[in-house]
This record gives C-alpha cells, sequence and structure tokens, in this order.
C-alpha cells in the first residue's frame, strides 16, 4: 500500500487526474442531492422575476463587478443570522442567473439590504461612499447617474430568460421598455438593492 502510495505522489500526471477524479466526486455528492430537493428548485412565497427596472439594475450590479466585495448568502451561523436575519435558502435565488451567492465580504453582505437604508441613502452611497461611510474602501460609481438604462438590452434578457424558464407573461415583456424609459442606472441599481431579501423568512 505504501509503495502504491509512494509511486502516485512521484507521477505528476496521475496525481493530478487523481485529484481532478476525487473532487469531480465530492462535488457531485453536494450537487446532486439538491437537484432533487423541493425547495431548491421551486421559489418561495411572493418570489418572481425581477421587474424590468431591477432586473436592470442587477445587470448592471453584474457588470460593475459589485460581487467582486459583496456576498448575497446569509450562512446558519448564529452571529451572522443576528446580524443579517434568516439564513439564506436556495428559493430565493431561484430566479438569479448568475446566482449571488459567495464567500467575498471586502464589504457587508447584500442579501437582506431591501428596506434596511432609504433610496436617497443608496443614491448618495453609490455616487460618494464616504459621504455616508465615512471609513468606506468602496468605490464611487458617479456615472451610474449619468447612464440612462437601455431598454432594449432589458427587453432582450427578459425574452432570453424566459426562453430559459422565467414565468415572464408577453405584456410583461411588451411594457418592459416603458417602465425603464428615462431612468438611470442609479434608479436600477437602487431598485435591485431595495428588493433584496424582500420574501426571506422572518426570523432565524
Amino acid at each position: 500500500m505504501a509503495l502504491a502510495h509512494e509511486k502516485i505522489e512521484k507521477n505528476v500526471g496521475l496525481l493530478a487526474v487523481l485529484v481532478a477524479v476525487a473532487v469531480s466526486l465530492g462535488g457531485l455528492a453536494e450537487i446532486v442531492p439538491l437537484m432533487f430537493q423541493a425547495e431548491a428548485i421551486q421559489p418561495l412565497p411572493g418570489v418572481k422575476p425581477y421587474p424590468p427596472l431591477q432586473l436592470a439594475g442587477r445587470d448592471v450590479y453584474v457588470r460593475e463587478g459589485c460581487y467582486g466585495c459583496h456576498s448575497q448568502m446569509v450562512r446558519t451561523l448564529r452571529f451572522e443570522t443576528e446580524r443579517y436575519g434568516h439564513y439564506s435558502l436556495a428559493g430565493e435565488s431561484v430566479y438569479d442567473r448568475p446566482f449571488q451567492w459567495g464567500s467575498k465580504r471586502t464589504g457587508p453582505d447584500l442579501a437582506r439590504v431591501g428596506g434596511r437604508y432609504s433610496d436617497d441613502w443608496h443614491r448618495v452611497h453609490l455616487v460618494d461612499p464616504r459621504a455616508v461611510v465615512p471609513e468606506s474602501n468602496m468605490p464611487a460609481f458617479p456615472w451610474l447617474a449619468e447612464a440612462e438604462v437601455d431598454a432594449g438590452a432589458v427587453v432582450s434578457s427578459m425574452k432570453a430568460l424566459k426562453r430559459l424558464g422565467d414565468p415572464y407573461t408577453d405584456e410583461q415583456i411588451a411594457k418592459a421598455a416603458g417602465e425603464v424609459a428615462g431612468k438611470t442606472e442609479l434608479d436600477a441599481v437602487v431598485a435591485y438593492l431595495q428588493g433584496l431579501g424582500k420574501h426571506a423568512p422572518r426570523g432565524n
């Protein structure tokens, strides 16, 4: 047995293959059961596909790399649920493509940020973070206040998401351009942030 182990350690190619197999099996053991759990594929009560303005805001959020510093996943640890609220459930993220779960927290987790601050607070914070949080190291995003939402891109996104299974109706898609007309990317990001966690269970 020791001899076989030594041979594996000295053969880099074989070792790499065996490590890849072990990681793959471990990943499958975690992922496959979730595919058969109803709560992993069914939205929580009240969770619906993003309305046009929030969808546009989410796209800007992803484009600007906000996920690089802000996770959207409250873990089941007590100190996390006491700070942020109920731990995250898969049913909250059914319509997230790509989902925003993760572990990177240069800034606070945003899974439950909806309604915690006013729209005006978010606007100031995004344009000049240190105006409301002096110790913040978050970059400013002043251009969001100048850039208008691309209505055509929103409509295209909704059509694509419908093909992937999101239950958008033709009527919703037809009205989307009008709903985002004249709105800035700042308006969109604020709308997206204000919707986060609104349908999460209350309590820990």
